[in-house]
């Protein structure tokens, strides 16, 4: 009985970090430049960041209404489902250096150790005029999962003159999906 109930608790504490899919709509006038973690909150390990590209762009106006939004399924699938693929990612899984793995690497498929034990936390990001490498003044931010805790800090609403941003998460029944959404 005590092996079945530790196995319970094992599966409700992974669901509870289960990565689920992260969907960016950019709404704004703006190219978005930034990047994307996913970590445990327990303890911060294993942490996941996109490593190739370093610097995801997703185009102005790219979003769910047009089909032009950054969609993640899962570290595995999204290179081929994805507009934006990241072909590699950097892990960190403890004290030790981190590791590049490839987006097909069986350490990050679905319903595996790393991809049940982390989520989405944040996006470190810079908003540019369209087509250009100017940046738009004072619209960058660490945006992300505003819970209190040790590993990563950062706010879940941003708002500047040139726009805003906002991060949030959504569940239904085992489905998790979160969103950051970029307005003008």
């Amino acid at each position: 009985m005590k092996k079945i109930l530790t196995v319970l608790g094992i599966a409700v504490t992974s669901l509870a970090y289960s990565q689920g899919m992260f969907m960016l709509n950019n709404y704004s006038p703006h190219d978005y430049h930034g990047n994307l973690l996913a970590i445990n909150l327990s303890g911060c390990v294993p942490a996941v960041i996109n490593n190739d590209p370093a610097t995801i762009i997703v185009p102005a106006n790219s979003h769910m209404g047009n089909s032009l939004a950054w969609k993640i399924d899962n570290y595995r699938d999204q290179f081929a489902n994805s507009l934006y693929p990241i072909t590699n990612w950097l892990v960190t899984l403890g004290p030790s250096p981190s590791t590049v793995r490839q987006w097909d690497n069986p350490s990050l498929m679905p319903g595996g150790v790393i991809s049940n034990n982390t989520k989405w936390m944040t996006s470190k990001f810079a908003m540019y005029y369209a087509g250009t490498g100017n940046k738009v003044f004072g619209f960058n931010t660490n945006l992300g999962d505003a819970t209190p805790n040790s590993c990563v800090t950062s706010i879940d609403y941003f708002s500047t003159p040139d726009g805003s941003a906002e991060w949030f998460t959504i569940t239904a029944g085992t489905t998790t999906t979160t969103y950051l959404q970029i307005y003008p």
